[in-house]
């Protein structure tokens, strides 16, 4: 089928892998069935035999398998694969139609509400469809409102559809305990009345078809899909409406049904259409749309003058405005099931629509875990995202645990971000944020408005948290170490700290920092260092290797070598000797050579107290018979086997008979971990990008 797994991917059982490729490629219609004469056997279905090993399922492009699943025919495999899947992605998503999008609504509703997947993972997607995107939202939440014209769900029965939302999770969305809007609902308010005032602007240019078609189409579409008269006869007084519910409705009126002229709320990225009509997605056809689509979509397409106008209107609903929005369709007709546990969005651009529905879904989201924000180009949405986020943190059964977050820009600094983001999850084990540049604080952070909200950037002090892993990537530019330290001062559980990137403005910022782990972090077994330079902080460096509490430490293209290596690396060996608890030393990048990698061999030696068991001395600048003689010394001591030696990408390749027999006598201390590296090549491409 010529499909290699991730390297990043533990196979545990090759023939569930091969099964649930297989089920991938023919549901996708790239195995050819029909020429192998047992395949396409009427008493056998290859997709039914294959899915009961399908623990992950990928969908691309326009929704491709969605149609095939929730099939008549197929509706055995989708029994099977309510149980056994677990992990639902969608990669390079293009536009898709109602029919497509009413088929997913159902795949939906089948695997999470009624199955077993608790995670879903969205990559890779330039221009979001906002009612699709909108749609696998709020079904990843737990709601469903089949369409008027959708057919029942079977496994629902008829004392669930009388079913009311359950009060722990949905009457939290809903509202119902809520006698007031809040940012979120206001924004997505008036997002709502603009595009409706705009709307109801060029209705008057429609046909008559053309608005029966978009009728068919919001009914389709919405998520809370309500009545029309219900929405005209709803009272004033009615409870505050969500901004999913909101931004679904308004998305849905963008989906492109049909190739008639239709009303444009907004600018969007258009169908390829022929002069008579919509192009069919057969054969030959649909690769051609289909790299159409692509194409337009990488380029790029600016937002024209009514998007501004819109974001505008929404932000001005912070400011404490509540703009009529009477006819909003709700969720409370909508059912509540079980919703997933993890949520990824990989460069997934983040619309101010999208934001608004995002963050009020996850203000009652309690049974999410973990949530991945990775390049959303979210910007002064991070306010309103953090407001969600402390939200959440104070309903009743709130379980997540794990927060990533990586962006471009932010318009906070990171450390800030750092501490409003701890503030407002005190319960929070893991923490991955970064920041790719710097933010620019002389900008406005939200238009209107000097800077970000007071209550997230309060100087009080952060109380004690539940912090246990904490992953930093800084951008460019010296940080305050003394924010640092009371992020770390807050986070007594710490077992895990990562610092990538991280520049400090002397020595002693940084000792400041080492300092504040030594006396408030007494958990801490774990410290990284990447892409630092220590080559002025060797006193630092010492002091770390004799922290008895430290059970691995990485020192990652840190430059430690490159200021007095003579007289630094026997106090080096020394603090090690004398460590019995440092289990792991990671030294990639440092320049070590082979001076001193052998000095490193002292730490093995007789009179040493060290436990050491995993060394990773990759990119190291080692030669061949460096290596030979660091082997030949730790026979000679006679230690046993300690653990790992790495050696990736070594000039090792400048002599292979000493490499192999160098090789060779080590595994009989430890197990050597290398590669076939092209140290020549390798340098000539470090030349030419100079």
């Amino acid at each position: 089928m010529k499909t290699r797994p991730s390297s990043l991917e533990s196979v545990t059982c090759w023939r569930a892998k091969f099964m649930e490729a297989f089920f991938s490629h023919v549901l996708r219609g790239t195995i050819d069935v029909s020429s192998d004469r047992r395949l396409c056997d009427q008493r056998f279905s290859p997709l039914l035999h294959s899915s009961r090993h399908v623990r992950q399922l990928t969908i691309c492009n326009m929704l491709q398998g969605a149609t095939e699943l929730v099939a008549e025919p197929n509706r055995r495999v989708l029994e099977t694969l309510a149980s056994s899947l677990h992990t639902l992605k969608f990669r390079h998503l293009l536009f898709s139609d109602v029919a497509a999008q009413q088929s997913l609504r159902q795949l939906l509703h089948q695997l999470i509400h009624h199955g077993a997947v608790s995670q879903v993972s969205l990559y890779s997607w330039p221009v979001p469809e906002s009612a699709l995107f909108i749609l696998i939202l709020t079904m990843s939440a737990g709601f469903w409102q089949p369409g008027p014209g959708g057919p029942p769900c079977r496994l629902c029965g008829e004392a669930s559809r009388g079913r009311a939302p359950s009060r722990d999770e949905g009457s939290l969305l809903l509202g119902s305990r809520r006698p007031r809007r809040d940012a979120a609902e206001r924004c997505a308010a008036a997002l709502m009345a603009t595009r409706r005032k705009s709307e109801a602007k060029q209705m008057p240019r429609v046909a008559p078809a053309t608005r029966v078609t978009r009728r068919s189409t919001q009914e389709n579409l919405t998520t809370g899909g309500t009545d029309p008269k219900r929405e005209l006869q709803s009272p004033p007084s009615a409870p505050a409406t969500t901004s999913s519910a909101s931004s679904s409705t308004s998305s849905s009126k963008r989906a492109p049904a049909s190739s008639a002229p239709q009303p444009k709320p907004l600018k969007r990225f258009k169908r390829a259409t022929g002069k008579k009509g919509t192009r069919t997605r057969q054969g030959s056809g649909a690769e051609s749309e289909d790299l159409y689509d692509f194409v337009f979509i990488v380029a790029g397409e600016k937002e024209d003058g009514e998007e501004m106008e819109i974001g505008e209107v929404a932000c001005g609903a912070l400011d404490g405005s509540d703009p009529s929005c009477l006819g909003l369709p709700v969720l409370e007709a909508s059912q509540r099931f079980r919703s997933i546990s993890t949520l990824e969005l990989f460069t997934v651009p983040l619309s101010t629509e999208a934001a608004l529905t995002l963050c009020h879904l996850l203000s009652s989201w309690v049974s999410l875990e973990s949530l991945t924000l990775s390049y959303n180009g979210l910007g002064s949405n991070i306010f309103r995202l953090l407001d969600s986020l402390r939200a959440l943190s104070g309903q009743a059964g709130c379980r997540l645990r794990a927060l990533h977050l990586s962006d471009l820009f932010s318009p906070l600094p990171i450390l800030e971000l750092t501490r409003a983001i701890v503030r407002a999850l005190p319960l929070l084990r893991v923490l991955s944020i970064r920041v790719d540049h710097p933010s620019q604080r002389d900008n406005p952070a939200v238009p209107g408005n000097a800077g970000p909200p007071s209550h997230i950037i309060g100087d009080e002090e952060i109380p004690e948290n539940c912090l246990e892993q904490l992953e930093m990537g800084f951008p460019r530019g010296a940080q305050p170490a003394p924010l640092l330290c009371s992020v770390l001062k807050a986070s007594g559980s710490l077992q895990q700290l990562s610092l990538d990137s991280a520049t400090f403005a002397s020595p002693q910022d940084f000792g400041l920092v080492l300092q504040t782990l030594k006396e408030y972090n007494l958990a801490l077994k774990r410290l990284s260092f990447h892409d630092m330079n220590l080559a002025d902080c060797q006193s630092e460096v010492l002091f770390l290797l004799q922290n008895l509490t430290l059970q691995e430490i990485t020192f990652s293209f840190c430059r430690l070598f490159e200021k007095r290596p003579a007289q630094f690396l026997p106090e080096m060996v020394a603090a090690m000797k004398g460590n019995s608890t440092l289990k792991g030393l990671r030294l990639p990048g440092n320049r070590l050579g082979n001076a001193g990698l052998l000095a490193l061999a002292d730490v093995f030696s007789e009179d040493s107290s060290s436990s050491l068991c995993q060394l990773d001395i990759s990119s190291n600048c080692i030669k061949p018979d460096g290596l030979l003689e660091f082997a030949k010394r730790l026979e000679r001591w006679g230690r046993g086997a300690f653990g790992h030696l790495r050696l990736f990408q070594n000039w090792l390749d400048q002599d292979a008979v000493t490499a192999r027999e160098a090789i060779r006598r080590l595994r009989a201390t430890c197990h050597v971990v290398s590669d076939s590296w092209d140290s020549s090549q390798a340098f000539a491409d470090y030349v030419s990008t100079m």
